[in-house]
This record gives C-alpha cells, structure tokens and sequence, in this order.
C-alpha cells in the first residue's frame, strides 16, 4: 500500500513537471503574438486601434495565468518529488540501521563505528537527492528541449540549426564533467567519512588526548583530513565551473547568431518582429535547464558514488543467518561444546582447536589463561555472535545454529569485560535486558551487584544519568552494573567474561558470594584471570593459544602442579618485606 501510494505521487510529480514544461512552451508563442498585436497597434487606424488593444490586453492576462498555472504546477511537482525522496530516505535509513543490527560480529569488527555512520547519513542523504535535485530537473529539461527543438524546426529549420548547435557541445562538455565528477564525488564521499573517523577517535579518546597533552598533533591531524577534502572539494567545484563556463559561452554564441540571422529575416520581410522574439523566448526558455545541467550531472555522479557506498553494506549477508525452521531455546539444558575450533577468517590461524567440554545445569564451569588464549572467543560462540568453523556447539543435544537467534540470545546472558552503558538512567541501563522488568527487581540486582548503595546516593537515584559510556560511573561501578544488567534479564545459562577485572577484592567477594546464590540451579561458566573468581568451579580448564592443556577442580589442578597451579602460587604469594632504612634526622640551617 505504502508502495503504491509512493508510485502515486511520482506519477503525480511527473505530471506535474510535465504541465509546467507544457504551460512554459505556451509563453513564447504568446510573446510573439504580443509583439505583433503591438506592432499592429502603432501601424493600425482609430478603429482598429481598439481591436489592436483588446488583443494586446487578451494576450496579457493569458501570459498571466500561464505563468500563474506553471508556477503552481512547478511547486506541486518539487513538493511530491520531494515527499517521495524523503519517504524513500527513511525506507533505506531504517533498511540500513536494520542491516546493521543483522551483521555479524565478523563485520563489526572490521569495520570503523564513524564510517558507518557516515554512510547511514551523508551518503544516504546524497544517495536522496537523485530524485529532486537530478531526475525532476532532467525530466523537464528533456521535455522542453523536445518540444522546444520541435516547435523550433517547424517555425523555421534554419533557424532552428544555428540557435540548437550548443546542444551537441554541451553533450560532449556533459559527457567529459560527468566522468570527472563521478570520480571526484567518490574521492569526497571517502575522504569526509575520514574525516568522520578522525573526529570520532578524537572525541572517543578526548581523555587520553587530553592526559598527553596530544592537542596540537590531533588538530595537525584533523587539519590534515580537513585540507584533503576541501581539495577535492574544490576540484569537483573547478570541474562543475569549467563545464558550465563552456556550456553558457556556447550557448550565448548560438543566441547571437539567432538573433543575427533573425534581424536579417525580419529586415528581408520573411519574418515579423513576433516570430523572431518567439524563436529568442524558446531559447531563453532553455537557459535555465541549460545552467542546471551541470548541478544535474553533479547529483548524479554524488547519487551514484554514495549509493554505492551504502548498498556495499546493504547487500551484505550476515555471517550469522538463523535457519529456517529454526527452533525457540530450550527452558532448561545441557551445554556441551564437541571438538569446536574457530578461526576469525579465511587463511587466519585457529583462536580455539578442538575444544570439548560438557556443563550441566546447576554446575559452574571456570575458564583460566593467558591473554589471548581464546577465552573470550569460547563464550562469544555461545549465543552466535560467531559461529564456529568446526565441531558444534549444543544446549539438550540441539546444534545452536538450530535455533532462533533471538530466543538463543535470551536463553544465554554475557556480562562482558568492557561494561557498556547507554548514555540514560540508571533505572533504564538495568532495564535494558528486561524492558518490563519490574523496579523491585531492578532492585534486587543491583544489590545481588553490590552496587544498590552507591545508587541510591546519586542525586537522583535510579533516574540519575550516568552520562555517555557510563563516564560519570568508575569502572568498577559499570562493571557492577552491568552484571545487575545480566542478572535481570534471569538467563538459564549465565557467563561472566572477566567481568569483575576492575572491582576491588572485598567487594568481588560480596558479588561472588550474592551471584552464587542468585545463579544455584542455572549453567555458569566464569572466565577470570584472577583464580578468586572461579576457585569454587565445579571444574576449571586452562586454556593457551586455543587449546585445553589442564582441566579439573582447584584442588586437583594443584595438586597436578602446572600452569594453573604456578598461577595460583604467583597470586597468593605475599610481596616482599621492604628493608628497613634507617631515616636519619636533617637539620637545615637558615642563612
């Protein structure tokens, strides 16, 4: 429906741009018979004089209501054209933001967050402006140029060679602009999402920037990008100038000749004074579309350049697709991972080989290792934001890849390390796992968090802003509240990546003990490089570059004396005694 309505006012935009060219061709031809009726005024008796007038007086009021007629028709036809463009923009807008929601993780790692968002905005708004700034104005050029060179030739062909002859030097000076802005427009449409991604890191990173007094080089850097687009900036502006320049040089040449040949015609007695001005009024009647030409073909070439761009993103298929037929997550399960190995691209070494292990309900798994051993790349194949590229992983026997994304994503909770929070309440970042979660439970997590009471003593509580990425929080508070985010949501299964890395030791203690009790008959896996986090585990496994080397308890994993064992020794060991010194008194004398 909202289709055909959208074809509707197109149709309805190009009837109206072709009314207007129609009541534009009108003009000439009443023009010319105006020059006449006044001619005839002057050369006419008393009595013809009147009838001379009257003509003359006729012939004004139609020239008023044709322009009034093709001003009216120019206005509803830009208002539909431009109601259809802006509809489709917020089609693609969504259509994007939705594709963008679709991508795998895969993507997203690869490609740069201001990017993007130069792409969803600048070039989709430049990907919009075909419609009104090049398809309406190229439309009713191609209709007046038409009818114009029609009525022309059958006036007089002549004429009509000498005042057309710009039409093929401005198709060949199109021809060449076209190419050159094609190409100048994509340097631009790359070189401002650059600039996109240089404001981005700047903004993102003002705190480190500002702690290393790094100003002058990130201006130095941002001057730089800038400097580089207001070049090719200028190049597409010289290349659109030089277009037009010859165009409009052509264009008035041809109008002398017309005029030349003209005056020769009507001295001769072959033409009247109204004819010739109605041969003239058809070529003024081009030099608008003419000069619109090149800010045509400069659309065009933007239209094209940016669609491009932005269907890059749009025609991509996710990594991760959801099966038809795919089945809603169990309530309950067993999760198991099967000889599992997974490698982040083509021709890249495996981050996990052949990785197996088995978690029950009620049990908590604990996984320990170096950085960069694959521990975060295990729990992030588990609600899919990869898939694995061997072996499966299975929640009741289920492949996960058989079952629907967004029940899977419900199923299993991830507390991550990097604890992001949206810049809104307090009340609302809890809440995000659980929209209608009620305040009691929102409650109930941040305490099982620990971090209840350093809520409650915000100005505004739970309706306190906590600023963009949580800055006005410290890590270790985000941490805390992104776990109270996790718990509401009550998944069966539950991981906690490292997510406890900025807390203090007394408060970890407390939110271990609480999430404990919060998550006895749920599947816990605990990733932690701090062995506190995950003693009590029912078993633990030790990972380096991707492989299981130790599995088993605490206890039996020190008992076996190897790498987690030689870990547990280097963080229980107490630090040295500092020797003693002896402070000896100084006296300063004053002068």
């Amino acid at each position: 429906m909202l289709a055909l309505r959208r074809l509707g006012r197109l149709a309805l935009a190009i009837g109206c741009s072709v009314g207007g060219a129609a009541a534009s061709l009108v003009l000439p031809r009443l023009f010319g018979q105006a020059v006449d009726q006044t001619q005839a005024l002057l050369n006419s008796g008393l009595v013809q004089a009147s009838e001379a007038r009257q003509a003359l007086i006729m012939t004004a009021l139609l020239v008023i209501a044709t322009t009034t007629v093709r001003g009216g028709l120019a206005m509803g036809a830009s208002y539909q054209a431009e109601c259809v463009s802006q509809r489709v923009a917020c089609d693609l807008r969504l259509d994007f933001f939705r594709q963008l929601q679709q991508l795998s993780f895969r993507f997203h790692d690869q490609a740069h967050s201001g990017d993007l968002i130069s792409r969803g905005m600048s070039d989709l708004e430049g990907a919009r402006s075909f419609l009104q700034g090049a398809l309406m104005p190229a439309l009713s050029l191609l209709l007046l140029l038409g009818f114009t060179t029609w009525m022309m030739f059958s006036a007089d062909p002549l004429m009509a060679v000498v005042g057309l002859g710009f039409v093929p030097v401005a198709a060949w000076t199109m021809a060449r602009m076209g190419i050159g802005l094609r190409k100048s427009a994509l340097l631009v449409q790359e070189h401002m999402s650059k600039l996109s991604l240089t404001m981005e890191d700047n903004l993102q990173g003002i705190r480190v920037v500002r702690a290393f007094a790094a100003q002058i080089f990130e201006m130095a850097k941002f001057d730089k990008a800038s400097r580089v687009l207001l070049d090719q900036t200028l190049e597409s502006l010289r290349l659109r100038c030089r277009g037009v320049t010859g165009m409009t040089v052509c264009y008035y040449a041809c109008m002398g000749f017309v005029l030349w040949l003209g005056g020769r015609r009507v001295l001769g007695g072959a033409m009247s004074i109204g004819q010739l001005t109605e041969f003239v009024s058809y070529m003024m009647l081009l030099q608008g579309p003419i000069r619109q030409i090149a800010g045509i073909f400069q659309t065009v070439a933007r239209a094209k350049s940016s669609g491009e761009r932005l269907f890059e993103v749009l025609d991509l298929e996710p990594d991760v697709r959801e099966r038809s037929g795919a089945a809603p997550a169990p309530t309950s399960g067993v999760l198991a991972f099967e000889q599992v190995s997974f490698a982040y691209g083509p021709g890249q070494p495996n981050a996990l080989n052949e990785i197996s292990f088995e978690v029950r309900p009620g049990k908590t798994l604990g996984i320990v290792g170096a950085p960069g051993s694959g521990k975060s790349t295990l729990v992030q194949l588990i609600p899919r934001f990869y898939d694995a590229t061997a072996g499966r992983i299975t929640i009741d026997g289920v492949d996960v890849r058989d079952l629907q994304i967004a029940s899977l994503r419900r199923f299993v909770g991830l507390v991550q390390q990097d604890a992001f929070l949206f810049d809104t309440s307090v009340g609302h970042n809890l809440a995000y796992a659980d929209p209608w979660a009620s305040e009691e439970r929102l409650v109930e997590a941040a305490r099982l968090a620990q971090i209840d009471g350093h809520v409650a003593a915000l100005p505004d509580g739970y309706e306190t802003r906590v600023g963009e990425r949580g800055v006005a929080l410290s890590g270790g508070q985000r941490q805390r509240l992104s776990i109270a985010r996790g718990v509401v949501a009550d998944p069966e299964i539950m991981i906690f990546d490292d997510s406890t890395a900025a807390i203090d030791a007394l408060t970890e203690q407390k939110v271990r003990e609480a999430l404990t009790l919060a998550t006895r008959g749920k599947t816990t896996i605990i990733v932690a490089h701090r062995l506190t986090s995950l003693m009590h585990a029912d078993e633990i496994i030790v990972l380096n570059a991707g492989q299981i080397i130790e599995r088993g308890d605490h206890q039996r994993l020190l008992a076996f004396g190897g790498v987690y064992a030689e870990l547990y020794r280097l963080q229980s060991a107490q630090p040295p005694a500092l020797p003693d010194i002896a402070i000896r008194p100084t006296t300063v004398e004053m002068a």
